[in-house]
């Protein structure tokens, strides 16, 4: 955080190095995107860096503006949206400092080692797919086609040939199956908590014609939530607003069932077998979304005596960046140099699954590409989820 720090108060505008006065949001996320692309591709070594709440004018004093605690909180999410329309992928942080008592926050884009990047699908009429742009001195330009060939051909010359990859699931071989079992979704404490509620409605449903709804309602309760949860007088229409709430009173405890007591842990390898390193490589894959499917966006916090408490800032950044989309999946990890002739594993920490019964039987296909600064193409296959009858 100190280095980010000095960053935000010494640093000058450069090529790698941008302020902008005001956050981005969810107002201006072509700006967001389109800096990314330019700051990614641009012509310097090392990390690069965009400032927000900071400006510096031409004379070059620097005031600072600050940024709302809010901005840090996901939505958007900056990451997902880099790895939504940005290729080949990019590791993207965002973190607040405090600067002269304001917060700024600072977007660190990783060392950049395979370029050119570019938009992977349209986002808007004026930032379409296969644009790209290039951070020039203090300003962005967007890049021509003599440009983006010379990057091209320069990936072309020093490559490795994606014939020399193989990508699966860890074992004394390297596995293109995976099998996985299942767990019964209906035990979900908000689902269960859902029955209970469904079934004091149903005796206030029942009991409304006999004058003694209250008397049968505390009863109800009393056996379903315990005497240490005090009984309250709701409507019928309180209770359905409670039922609507229930997966947000108890997202922590739903996701300790899915994804610490339930779990299925996902790892996978690649095996470089060809005859010099891979820079900078970058796994994607992209598996079917279900509604008995659930893939953890982030590690879920952790029981620590009857409550659950943030897990560490390093354990949160081990874990994959994970886009949930209607229809799909989409799992992004940055891999780094992978070594010739010894398997590597992919996530540093393992992405986390739940299955739910309504798969058993069934099987998913998992699509991946491997992407690197001397890979001549992307490294494409599939592979298969077997879920366990």
């Amino acid at each position: 955080m100190n280095r980010l720090k000095k960053i935000a108060n010494s640093a000058t505008p450069g090529p790698g190095i941008q302020f902008r006065k005001h956050e981005y949001g969810a107002s201006a996320i072509r700006s967001f995107l389109r800096d990314v692309l330019a700051m990614a591709n641009a012509p310097v070594d090392g990390p690069r860096y965009i400032v927000v709440g900071s400006e510096i004018d031409s004379r070059g004093q620097k005031s600072m503006h600050g940024v709302d605690a809010d901005d840090f909180s996901g939505k958007p999410s900056y990451q997902s949206l880099a790895n939504e329309y940005i290729e080949p992928p990019l590791r993207i942080s965002y973190k607040p400092v405090s600067i002269e008592g304001a917060r700024v926050g600072v977007f660190e884009i990783a060392d950049c080692q395979d370029r050119p990047y570019m938009m992977r699908i349209d986002y808007s009429e004026t930032l379409r797919r296969g644009d790209a742009y290039i951070r020039v001195k203090n300003g962005s330009m967007k890049m021509g086609r003599r440009q983006l060939a010379e990057h091209f051909e320069r990936k072309f010359r020093d490559s490795v040939s994606a014939e020399d990859i193989e990508i699966g699931f860890p074992g004394e071989i390297i596995h293109k199956d995976l099998t996985l079992d299942h767990c019964i979704l209906s035990q979900l404490p908000s689902a269960v908590a859902g029955k209970k509620l469904e079934q004091l409605m149903q005796v206030r449903r029942t009991s409304r014609n006999t004058g003694s709804t209250t008397m049968m309602a505390r009863l109800t309760h009393a056996r379903l939530f315990g005497t240490d949860d005090p009984y309250v007088d709701r409507s019928p229409e309180e209770l359905i607003q409670e039922m609507k709430q229930l997966r947000r009173k108890y997202r922590d405890q739903d996701n300790h069932f899915l994804f610490e007591a339930n779990c299925e842990l996902l790892q996978m390898v690649v095996y470089n077998q060809g005859e010099e390193p891979i820079i900078d490589a970058s796994l994607t894959i992209v598996m079917p979304n279900h509604n008995s499917f659930y893939v953890a966006d982030r590690l879920p916090k952790m029981l620590c005596k009857d409550s659950f408490v943030d897990r560490s800032p390093d354990d949160i950044a081990a874990y994959p960046s994970v886009n949930l989309n209607d229809d799909s999946v989409k799992v992004t990890s940055k891999i780094g140099d992978i070594p010739v002739g010894e398997p590597i594993e992919v996530f540093a920490s393992p992405l986390r699954l739940c299955i739910g019964e309504d798969l058993g039987g069934k099987r998913f296909r998992i699509n991946y590409s491997l992407h690197g600064q001397n890979l001549r193409r992307p490294a494409k296959g599939n592979l298969r989820l077997l879920f366990r009858k």
